[in-house]
């Protein structure tokens, strides 16, 4: 579990920090930088917009590229950024820093996906990918401790600056990993050029129900759980609740996605991937139709509920594909499903801002991403009873 645990952290650094640290700071940071309800929607819809650019890229390039030499700079490069954001005053060049964040965490992601499939046996390979992709509920969890330990001491300046400090350790951990995978055989029980033509890539996704499943879903989960995440500090502020209630969310949240990344990769390798998925759909939903209820009792269970199923949804996913393909073919495949999750992501965010402008309330927001959920589990309901089998397995022709 070594391996998982390197590349959790590394997901901490990305994501947990990369993407997610500035939603948690944002009602602080607008104390002392002028940062607009519009920055806030730009920001949101421009970085999922860079994390489907860096997700496409490495879906064309990335069997070209060492995924080892990929880990290792986009580490450094979002350790250099988040400590350039404690420096940052203008919003327009703190929104540049976070588009290039996003980019950096999807050609991470992607390269670990691959590294971690060449290196594990395809029958674990859910449980080992879902607690990697849980590094970023850690993230999570450590976003919410800074803002209930860090912040009101030593301000939201030094947040950015311990990311970077944990971002710098990280990339000296994965250094020493990958030194020591580079002598050992993988577990490849395709060969390892086996990989999808950049020119028949989206026709295999179409074809494939496995890969078209998970890119669909990858796109409702960009549409619920990016405006979810980036404008939830800023509804429980819009609620006059306390600062701290966000944090106690964001850290249960954290929590939550800690385990759930174990055990539902686990239920997922040992019954079948639908059945996790389920699992964790129908979780979130519940939960968010509690909150919309009433955001002031069960926000907390929406983080609850948030760190269920999006943290492991990921390892899920990329174990559920790399049962039929090779793992440049499974990195591939995930990258165009990062790519719809970064377009589902920038129409909601995008539907969010102007729901707030318009109305200058989130509740809409809240209702639509709770539809969504459910949309979601519905959709996985379908695949599970219209199966042969919970899992297709199908074969990959390169």
């Amino acid at each position: 579990m070594r391996i998982s645990a390197v590349f959790g952290l590394n997901q901490i650094v990305s994501h947990g920090f990369g993407l997610f640290l500035f939603a948690a700071l944002v009602p602080l940071m607008r104390e002392s930088i002028a940062i607009t309800n519009w920055h806030l929607a730009a920001i949101g819809a421009l970085t999922q917009l860079s994390y489907l650019a860096g997700a496409l890229l490495l879906g064309f390039i990335g069997n070209k590229v060492c995924s080892a030499r990929l880990v290792l700079a986009t580490g450094s490069l979002t350790t250099i950024l988040l400590y350039s954001m404690s420096q940052l005053q203008h919003p327009l060049i703190i929104t540049v820093v976070l588009v290039v964040l996003a980019a950096s965490a999807a050609i991470s992601w992607g390269a670990i996906v691959e590294i971690v499939g060449r290196h594990s046996k395809p029958e674990r390979c859910s449980t080992y990918l879902s607690f990697a992709s849980s590094g970023t509920a850690w993230g999570y969890g450590l976003n919410g401790l800074l803002i209930l330990m860090v912040v009101p001491t030593l301000g939201w300046q030094s947040s950015w600056q311990i990311a970077a400090l944990v971002g710098l350790i990280v990339v000296s951990l994965t250094w020493r990993l990958l030194t020591k995978l580079n002598r050992q055989p993988s577990t490849h029980t395709i060969p390892v050029q086996a990989m999808i033509p950049a020119s028949k890539l989206f026709s295999t996704i179409i074809r494939e129900r496995t890969a078209l499943f998970a890119c669909v879903v990858s796109l409702l989960l960009g549409f619920s759980t990016m405006p979810f995440a980036n404008w939830l500090s800023t509804y429980l502020n819009e609620l006059q609740l306390p600062a701290t209630l966000g944090g106690y969310t964001w850290t249960l949240a954290g929590v939550t996605g800690m385990f759930a990344g174990v055990i539902t990769g686990w239920i997922a390798d040992r019954t079948s991937h639908a059945t996790a998925l389920m699992i964790i759909f129908t979780g979130f939903a519940l939960s968010l139709m509690a909150f919309v209820y009433d955001p002031t009792q069960f926000a907390v269970l929406a983080g609850f509920g948030y760190g269920l199923m999006y943290f492991p949804v990921w390892g899920i996913l990329a174990g559920w594909i790399r049962q039929s393909f090779s793992s440049t073919a499974t990195m591939q495949i995930c990258s165009i499903c990062m790519v719809t999750f970064g377009l589902g992501g920038a129409l909601g965010n995008l539907l969010a801002g102007y729901i707030r402008d318009a109305t200058g309330s989130l509740e809409l927001v809240y209702i639509i991403v709770t539809l969504t959920v459910i949309l979601m589990a519905l959709l996985t309901l379908i695949i599970m009873r219209t199966s042969p089998s919970s899992d297709s397995k199908l074969s990959l022709t390169v």
